[in-house]
């Protein structure tokens, strides 16, 4: 709202620094302070009211150290981050952007299903929560709402850099929007370390004769389903100590906001020969407002949290990192880029997987880790959870910096 109020004055006023809205980079910075500001400062008074309501965390007896003392922790938390995100995305955001718009329906859809899954489990005293077949529902539903809106909407396009022999020889060949093509719809995407790094959904249905572009948009959708599935759920298997969750999720959606940042502007798109995806710079002020909320609601959760994101807050990252990863095509770089949350959810998979395969041949089930997810078998081993957190961290900066290699080493 900001945006088109100070668009207004600018263009009809010239009021001096009215133009600065126009620059993502401003914006950007301002929604990252508002949204710091938001949830630290009404986080307090949020987590207060969850006190009062005694909206507490009830906790399963694992044997874990420290557990018993966090019983009665106010959860929902997640409302926090969402609150700190929506409104400065809704004050400095384009909110005619397609990207935007898909955002804030992700943000305010996950959020809608943790919060009821956490309302059940609190009040209505329903230790299981929203039934899982509830939230795969809802996850898919997002899914190919997500998916059908980036195949079919005309706004969501790329434009490739043409080859040096296309480009046309003249004094302004300097300007890096001759060096691209026209825009086009596309279901192509991104793959990290390979030279010819893209590829195209398409091809996975080439074996239908000309009839595959038809149904194209199906493989696609099932795919963008899956990936919101996976990723919201290693978000939701992530949250198991303090901070986890919310540290690395800030280190990978700060990563995003790079390849947003990088593949939304022609000139940057240029010089490191990668794919523009014109309006998706756009994204920066929502991923700026994230992080922001993100590393406010932080200044709560680290240990020893006063406040637990539950579902509302683990549901809703997942699906927006998942849904930001497949807006800039670089869903393929997730197993690297969010290698904490596949290690958790692969964690639980293996442990399952190996404790009923050795049942069923033995008559008695063995496990590979102490405890599932991941960060608990460390916690069985007598790390601290502050340790483990931060090492998490660590290995997220690593990774971080890992997929941000992927945009020059090919």
């Amino acid at each position: 709202m900001l945006y088109y109020l100070f668009e207004f004055l600018d263009e009809n006023f010239s009021i001096p620094g009215a133009g600065l809205f126009q620059y993502i980079s401003f914006r950007s910075a301002m929604a990252f302070a508002f949204s710091l500001l938001i949830s630290t400062i009404f986080g307090r008074k949020i987590i207060d009211i969850l006190r009062r309501r005694q909206v507490g965390e009830s906790i399963r007896d694992l044997g874990l150290e420290g557990q018993v003392q966090k019983k009665g922790t106010p959860t929902m938390g997640g409302l926090i981050i969402i609150m700190a995100t929506l409104i400065p995305v809704f004050l400095l955001a384009k909110l005619d952007n397609i990207y935007i718009i898909i955002l804030i329906v992700t943000t305010v859809w996950m959020g809608a299903i943790g919060f009821i899954d956490d309302y059940i489990k609190i009040f209505k005293k329903n230790k299981e929560g929203l039934k899982g077949r509830f939230k795969i529902v809802g996850q898919i539903t997002l899914g190919t709402f997500v998916g059908l809106v980036l195949y079919f909407n005309p706004d969501v396009v790329i434009k490739e850099k043409l080859p040096q022999g296309e480009v046309v020889i003249s004094q302004a060949q300097t300007v890096s929007s001759n060096r691209f093509g026209e825009a086009e719809k596309s279901t192509k995407t991104t793959i990290p370390f390979v030279k010819n790094n893209e590829f195209d959904y398409a091809t996975l249905i080439t074996w239908m004769g000309d009839k595959a572009k038809d149904y194209v948009w199906l493989i696609f959708v099932l795919a963008v389903i899956f990936i919101i599935t996976a990723v919201s759920n290693g978000a939701n298997l992530t949250d198991g100590i303090d901070g986890l969750a919310a540290g690395s999720s800030a280190i990978i959606v700060l990563t995003l906001a790079i390849f947003a940042w990088v593949s939304g502007n022609i000139i940057f798109s240029d010089y490191l020969n990668v794919m523009y995806i014109p309006n998706s710079g756009e994204m920066t002020i929502f991923i700026s407002a994230f992080v922001g909320g993100l590393v406010g609601f932080l200044w709560y959760n680290t240990f020893p949290a006063q406040v637990f994101m539950g579902d509302t807050g683990s549901l809703t990252i997942g699906a927006v990192i998942a849904v930001l990863a497949l807006s800039v095509r670089k869903e393929f770089l997730i197993p690297i880029l969010a290698g904490i949350f596949l290690a958790e959810n692969l964690s639980v998979v293996l442990q399952v997987s190996y404790f009923k395969y050795t049942r069923k041949k033995t008559g008695q089930g063995k496990r590979i880790f102490l405890m599932s997810p991941l960060h608990h078998h460390y916690q069985k081993r007598g790390y601290h959870e502050s340790k483990i957190v931060t090492r998490f961290w660590i290995v997220g900066i690593l990774l971080a910096v890992i997929s941000i290699l992927t945009l020059k080493v090919r």
